[in-house]
C-alpha cells in the first residue's frame, strides 16, 4: 500500500481505527475522518509515528453538505484518494419499535446510508476521472438477520450493500466497489449490548461464542484495497466468524 492515500470515515475508533492502523502499517497515508476533531488528531499522531502521513478532518457524514468539502480537502492534502472506506455508522438502542422517533430514524439512515451514498458518489466520480481506486463499504450482518433492536439499522446496511453493486457498475472498470459485511466485534459499541462480551475471557466471548477483535477486519480491507483484488468488484464478503457470533447476539437481544 506504499504510495496510496486512504480515506476512512469513523476512523478514530473501533473498526475504523483498526483499519487505519492496518493501512498505515502497510505503508499507506491515511485520512482520519470522524465527528470529533480531537479524536481524529490523536489517531493521526499515532499513525504518523509509523512513518506515514496522516490527515485528521472533522465531518458528520450524515450531513449531505459536509461530504464534498471534506473529500476535496483530503484530495488536496494528499493529491489523490486511492481508497475510500465508508465505515462510519451508528446503531443506537431504543426501547421498542413503536417508540422510535422520526429524528432517530432519520439519523440512523443518514449516517449509515445517505452519507455513504453521497461520499461514494463524490469519490467515485473523482477517482474514475483520475487513476481509479477502490471503495469499500462496511455493512453488517444485521442486514441479513435483523433483530427487533436492529430493524432500521439493518435496513440501512442492506441498502448500502445494494449501493455497492450499483456503484460498481457505474464506475467500472477504473473504480472497484465492494462490501465487507461484519458480524459482532468487541469494540466500544459492544459495551452497550444487552449481554456484552466478557473482556476478561480469551477471545472476547459472547454467550460462549468468540466475537471478532478489531484487527480481524484488517486483512479483508487490505485485500479489497490492493491490486490483489483487481478482478473483484460488486462483491460482499462476510467477516463474522461463520455467523456464530450473530446467533449469540440474536439470542441475547431476542430474549
Amino acid at each position: 500500500m506504499r504510495g496510496k492515500a486512504v480515506l476512512i470515515t469513523g476512523g478514530s475508533r473501533g473498526l475504523g481505527r483498526a483499519m487505519a492502523q492496518g493501512f498505515a502499517e502497510a505503508g499507506a497515508d491515511v485520512a482520519i475522518v470522524s465527528r470529533k476533531l480531537d479524536a481524529c488528531e490523536a489517531a493521526a499522531r499515532e499513525l504518523e509515528a509509523l512513518g506515514v502521513r496522516a490527515f485528521p478532518y472533522a465531518c458528520h457524514v450524515g450531513r449531505w453538505d459536509e461530504i464534498a468539502p471534506m473529500f476535496e480537502a483530503v484530495w488536496a492534502h494528499f493529491g489523490k484518494v486511492d481508497v475510500l472506506v465508508n465505515n462510519a455508522g451508528m446503531s443506537p438502542l431504543y426501547p421498542s419499535l413503536g417508540e422510535v422517533s422520526e429524528r432517530l430514524f432519520d439519523a440512523v439512515i443518514g449516517v449509515n446510508l445517505k452519507g455513504p451514498f453521497r461520499l461514494a458518489a463524490v469519490a467515485g466520480e473523482r477517482m474514475a476521472a483520475a487513476d481509479g481506486g477502490s471503495i469499500i463499504n462496511i455493512s453488517s450482518t444485521a442486514s441479513l438477520s435483523p433483530t427487533p433492536g436492529t430493524a432500521f439499522y439493518g435496513a440501512a446496511k442492506a441498502g448500502l450493500t445494494v449501493l455497492s453493486q450499483a456503484f460498481a457498475a457505474a464506475f467500472a472498470p477504473k473504480v472497484r466497489v465492494n462490501t465487507i459485511v461484519v458480524g459482532p466485534f468487541a469494540t466500544d459499541v459492544a459495551e452497550h449490548w444487552p449481554d456484552p462480551p466478557d473482556h476478561a475471557r480469551p477471545g472476547f466471548t459472547l454467550a460462549g461464542r468468540r466475537v471478532g477483535l478489531p484487527q480481524d477486519i484488517v486483512t479483508t480491507a487490505l485485500y479489497f484495497a490492493a491490486d490483489a483484488s483487481r478482478y473483484v468488484t460488486g462483491a460482499a464478503v462476510r467477516v463474522d466468524g461463520g455467523g456464530w457470533g450473530m446467533a449469540a447476539v440474536n439470542r441475547t437481544t431476542d430474549g
